[in-house]
């Protein structure tokens, strides 16, 4: 009996560490999205713009219109190589398709690629996706496997389907009635157009429950995660709300709010989780507080398109973890095409917009799929019918270099290289009502053809002209940062036995890596954001952006066991633990002496 007790007590330690150890890994993912409401900009249109956070290849690309023949079907769903296991069906596709501009990329939490997270249609209707997580009891209630278009089969087709930011939250909440929902445990869209915006939430659970709620022109939101709290119980006699049949009943059969207690019904308390940032304590999560978002947000009023521009590209969230970066500016009564979507290929803390109209057909090969971080790229071949596209220089990869030299010294580098990109995005913006008003002559005069050569070639031109300006600064940077300080090589440790250097190991992130443990060019006091774009063309000094001392700016990085609250609950799940194997081995020699 006193063997098994000390075995209990010994196992009871054990699994004190490992829940320790779960709680440290257990991250959320994260993603932004910024809505501003008409009445809230300076010149009347709504704009949507954001980003999302995927360790892999990035890439633009112009979508065309489509003719679909009957019985036309397109495949959906998450594969069982998924995080949660799932199996790949058939759905019909539409008969015709929209024309559309977006950012792909290879790879999110196992779901089959190219995925995307929306873009802007030809209708003017803009997505974005967020993150959203479900409450755990839905995500542990998930069925495996699980069926149903994911979360970027599901922003595609509001893209490929949807005349207006309404018709979007119709047409995806009918797919998931219809057809059900593969998760990686929750996720959430905007969707806009220049009179309105939606946010919608995809519950994990495989329950088909999802709920959408109006933004209207006097509304700002920014889903960071994506959120609804209180929601109308008689939400479908109200036009600015939708959800599925089962959203109220579910909630309270399972007990998670009682329709007698006179408590409204909050979404984001029955179904979602807290906001990350609530509990932490480093830049990247602290930022993670929709609500002080917001009200920054409402700050800036009027809002113009130089501030979302500068917004989107805040380090305190675009950072090595963000994938490209978009802003739609969703004008009344433009020429359909002549609506646009300001996209930077990869994180537009290091990466110029570049304005693309949907008139535009392409992009230039540099600005499309490449190998680097694309999916199985490692372990095959390249396919000879890609060979001249991969032997282009490939944007994403520039400036991913320029992010990596700029943030390793931020407080040197960071002021310069923003003032230069924003002096392009300058020259930009200055030259779009000249741009439009030549393209709108072509279209007047009934020959669309040669508006759309026009407008597409301005857009290659800017793009090349982007990423010289990105190569020559990563070159300048590179250089200064050799001369200067050396290029860092990585101290990891070697595994005993091994003779391969650090430089040769694993590059992947831990898993258990805090928000401030990434790539970032965030510095505290380097300036005050949200910061005004522009701000900083022309600087080359830490003094010309609002910091008199360099040595008082932090260092970046931090110590990885410092500054976080996942810290403190491993500390405590090591003491506890040290604790209970203390009292075995008391327990174990009091046993023994007594034998």
């Amino acid at each position: 009996m006193k063997v098994i007790v000390v075995r209990r007590l010994f196992l009871f330690a054990v699994v004190s560490v490992l829940l320790a150890l779960v709680l440290v890994v257990s991250k959320a993912h994260a993603s932004i999205g910024f809505y501003v409401g008409k009445e809230h900009t300076e010149d009347g249109s709504v704009m949507l713009g954001g980003f999302g956070h995927e360790p892999s290849s990035h890439w633009l690309e112009v979508v065309p219109r489509q003719e679909h023949p009957e019985g036309a079907t397109v495949e959906v769903g998450v594969t069982e190589d998924s995080s949660i296991p799932g199996e790949l069906i058939e759905i019909p596709q539409a008969s015709v398709t929209n024309k559309y501009i977006t950012s792909n990329y290879s790879e999110y939490s196992g779901f089959p690629p190219p995925l995307t997270n929306g873009g802007l249609n030809e209708h003017n209707v803009a997505a974005r996706d967020i993150w959203s997580p479900s409450r755990e009891e839905l995500v542990e209630m998930t069925p495996e496997p699980q069926r149903g278009p994911n979360y970027s089969d599901l922003a595609r087709m509001a893209m490929e389907r949807a005349s207006s930011a309404r018709e979007a939250v119709e047409i995806v909440g009918g797919l998931i009635d219809e057809h059900g929902y593969s998760t990686y445990g929750g996720n959430s869209h905007l969707f806009a157009d220049e009179d309105e915006g939606w946010v919608f939430i995809n519950y994990a659970g495989g329950e088909g429950l999802w709920a959408a709620e109006r933004l209207g022109p006097d509304d700002v939101r920014v889903s960071y995660p994506g959120y609804i709290q209180e929601f109308p119980t008689d939400f479908e006699e109200d036009p600015d709300y939708m959800g599925s049949e089962n959203l109220v009943d579910f909630a309270a059969e399972q007990g998670w709010w009682d329709p007698d207690s006179g408590e409204a019904f909050d979404l984001q308390e029955v179904y979602g989780e807290p906001f990350p940032g609530e509990d932490a304590d480093n830049f990247y999560e602290l930022a993670r507080m929709p609500l002080e978002r917001e009200q920054e947000l409402l700050e800036l009023g009027p809002v113009s398109l130089e501030d979302m521009l500068a917004l989107v590209r805040d380090p305190r969230w675009s950072t090595d973890l963000s994938g490209y970066g978009q802003i739609a500016h969703l004008r009344p009564e433009v020429e359909d095409e002549l609506g646009v979507l300001w996209a930077a290929v990869t994180g537009a803390v290091t990466t110029p917009y570049v304005p693309i109209h949907l008139g535009v057909e392409d992009v230039p090969p540099e600005y499309k799929q490449h190998r680097y971080m694309t999916k199985d790229a490692d372990a095959t071949f390249l396919d000879p019918e890609y060979a001249p596209l991969e032997g282009t220089r490939y944007a994403t990869r520039s400036f991913k270099r320029l992010m990596y030299h700029t943030c390793e010294n931020p407080e040197e580098f960071l002021p310069r290289v923003t003032g230069e990109i924003e002096s392009l995005e300058t020259e930009m913006l200055a030259e779009q009502a000249e741009v439009e008003r030549t393209a709108l002559e072509h279209y007047e005069a009934g020959d669309p053809e040669a508006a759309r050569e026009y407008l597409t070639a301005n857009a290659e031109g800017r793009f090349l002209e982007a990423l010289d300006l990105g190569e020559r600064l990563a070159n300048e940077v590179e250089a200064e940062t050799r001369e200067r300080f050396g290029i860092r090589l990585p101290d990891q440790e070697v595994p005993e036995g091994s003779t391969v250097r650090p430089e040769s190991q694993e590059m992947v992130r831990s898993e258990d890596a805090e928000g401030d443990e990434q790539v970032h060019c965030y510095v505290e006091g380097l300036a005050d954001y949200p910061r005004e774009h522009g701000s900083m063309a022309g600087a080359t000094e830490v003094e010309e952006v609002g910091q008199t001392d360099p040595d008082s700016i932090p260092e970046t990085g931090g110590l990885p066991w410092l500054g976080s609250g996942y810290t403190v609950v491993f500390a405590l799940g090591i003491a506890g633990g040290a604790l209970v194997t203390g009292l075995v081995w008391g327990v174990g020699k009091l046993a023994r002496t007594r034998d």
